[in-house]
């Protein structure tokens, strides 16, 4: 028999998974102690391997107990297949992705990966007939309404930390000036 931590230990796992897996019925300890702690017999055992060997295959732990419960090989095989497709529709999303980022840097001068940066922003916003002021107000209200989003988007442009902490204290509404909520 084993207890829970040395169960836990041998199988890399937390105390705590074990208890959730026995709390929703997947793997509950054959016997209790003379002091109710849970005790763990080799037929647990053998079924926390196959609990592991299915988590490993990204398995959800309720398709898991289905698979243990209903004990037929076509049930395993069923969940393997569909999960083996929702993988390889993970694996096309995933090389699209790498294709459009592949392209967006072939696309981009060497030393330039960024699609949009500061000049090109600036050059975006004048063409759209913002002036110095505008752009101000851009800013202001943008830091004012989120600023950490105002940081995260300046990082994206590839500006420097100094020059974004500039901007961001130039986005500041003036003491005495914030505006009436």
């Amino acid at each position: 028999m084993f207890t829970i931590s040395r169960l836990a230990r041998r199988f890399n796992l937390s105390r705590s998974t074990l208890l959730y897996y026995d709390r929703i019925g997947l793997l509950q300890p054959s016997a209790r102690s003379g002091s109710n702690y849970r005790a763990y017999s080799a037929d647990d055992v053998h079924r926390l391997e196959q609990i592991c060997m299915y988590r490993r295959t990204g398995l959800p732990l309720q398709e898991i107990r289905r698979i243990l419960e209903v004990k037929e090989d076509g049930t395993a095989v069923e969940a393997l297949k569909n999960r083996l497709e929702d993988l390889d529709g993970e694996i096309r999303l995933l090389r699209d992705q790498q294709r459009v980022i592949v392209d967006i840097l072939r696309c981009s001068s060497i030393g330039d990966t960024q699609i949009m940066n500061k000049e090109r922003w600036t050059d975006l916003l004048r063409s759209a007939g913002l002036d110095d002021r505008a752009m101000h107000t851009w800013h202001r209200e943008f830091e004012r309404l989120y600023p950490e989003g105002h940081r995260d988007f300046l990082e994206s442009l590839g500006i420097p930390m100094p020059e974004i902490q500039l901007i961001r204290e130039w986005s500041k509404p003036a003491k005495g000036h914030e505006p009436e909520e």
